[in-house]
């Protein structure tokens, strides 16, 4: 599937070339056969001309080179005004060549016209809140979306935009309701993201103090999947509520579940909320109490993945305990063979900590051998976007929960 996309993106100028000579085609034929009030010569050099525009156009685009492309379109429109797929062609380059406000001129005209379809009238609509949204005109892309979905309610494209819209500004309500009606015109499953997205409403209201409201939402985001988000902010609020002992429970399954999480756990865990000192006090106390019991975890699954080690390295540096991180980074070393270069780099770290210089020096010059640094912690799966934030939905793809971790060195 890659493989076609990619094989789309790198020609896509192409296609739509071929697409609009096509179209030309078949619109000749239309005409052609609806016995138009034009005698057959003049129809034939309509045609004619028209052909030679397209053509013109065509090898633009392949060429390109957009702004001639327009120009040539420009003239089929002076030729025959009643081609209403030059109009959307010419639409569509000139919201891809960056001139939003023409291409809106050219979309809004369409929706005005009188002896037009229903059909090229709602598709107009279309293409306008297309532009609008291209444009970054957010509340007008919105309305008319909306406006196209009270002509026609299953528009799979539009419900999707408008999903991407909303979560984009944070508005969690209208980004669940049309995710549920996206998923009732789809064919996918949208439970992991409708998850997300109550897990995103839950942790606002977590960090207001809002508690109650918050356990609302997020048994909700359990109802539809239980998301990797939802099991971390369900561990902030087990903490805020005092249950120690069920916290430990969510770690231990979260971390034998997906141990890559498990730094990406222990930092959202420290991420504050809105409250009373005191409050905030309680959470960290047991904060420490959760990461001590994480820390003195002896699971053989767990001890043989490196994210968990890397973590509980870390963990036993923040609270100055080098011993411990020293100890568990060389039995590891020792009894694995295949070692990265963050955990060489961080192995080195404590002993140059240590003040075990000689032993540093040596593995130093061992790492440099094969040292490739990495630039940021996060990175998506899908689209490769890199960030050293944290990120459950990419900026880049709108993807949720595609983030992947790449242990700086």
């Amino acid at each position: 599937m890659e493989i076609y996309l990619q094989w789309l993106q790198n020609n896509l100028l192409s296609v739509v070339a071929v697409g609009f000579t096509i179209v030309l085609i078949y619109h000749y034929l239309i005409e052609k056969d609806t016995g138009a009030k034009l005698s057959k010569r003049y129809r034939n050099s309509i045609y004619e001309a028209q052909s030679k525009v397209f053509l013109n156009a065509t090898q633009y685009l392949i060429k390109g080179d957009r702004d001639l492309a327009i120009k040539e379109f420009l003239s089929a429109v002076d030729i025959n005004r009643e081609t209403i797929e030059t109009y959307f062609a010419l639409g569509g380059l000139f919201r891809s060549n960056g001139e939003i406000e023409k291409a809106i001129s050219i979309h809004r005209s369409l929706i005005a016209r009188e002896n037009i379809s229903e059909a090229h009238r709602l598709r107009a609509l279309t293409e306008l809140a297309v532009d609008f949204d291209k444009g970054g005109f957010v509340d007008k892309a919105i309305e008319t979306y909306k406006d196209v979905l009270r002509i026609n309610r299953d528009q799979f494209q539009v419900i999707h935009a408008l999903c991407r819209i909303y979560e984009d500004v944070g508005d969690w309500d209208s980004a669940y309701n049309y995710r549920i009606m996206l998923s009732k015109v789809g064919h996918e499953s949208q439970s992991e993201t409708i998850s997300h997205i109550l897990v995103q409403k839950a942790k606002s209201q977590f960090e207001n103090g809002q508690i109650r409201k918050c356990e609302e939402d997020l048994e909700d985001a359990f109802r539809f999947a239980p998301s990797v988000s939802a099991k971390i902010l369900k561990l902030r609020v087990l903490l805020s509520e005092g249950n120690v002992d069920e916290a430990k429970f969510y770690l231990l399954e979260l971390l034998k579940e997906q141990p890559m999480y498990a730094s990406f756990a222990f930092e959202s865990l420290e991420e504050g909320f809105k409250g009373e000192d005191d409050v905030k006090e309680k959470y960290f106390q047991r904060l420490i109490m959760l990461t001590d019991y994480f820390l003195n975890l002896e699971d053989e699954d767990l001890v043989k993945s490196e994210s968990v080690v890397l973590t509980k390295v870390r963990l036993f540096k923040a609270k100055n305990e080098l011993d411990n991180a020293y100890k568990l980074l060389k039995t590891w070393m020792e009894n694995n063979g295949h070692q990265s270069e963050v955990l060489k780099s961080e192995y080195i770290k404590i002993l140059i900590d240590m003040n075990q210089n000689d032993e540093a020096v040596s593995q130093v010059k061992e790492l440099l051998q094969n040292m490739h640094q990495t630039l940021t912690k996060h990175y998506c799966k899908e689209c490769g976007y890199n960030s050293d934030d944290i990120f459950w939905r990419c900026p880049q793809c709108h993807e949720w929960e595609t983030i992947q971790f790449r242990w700086k060195v």
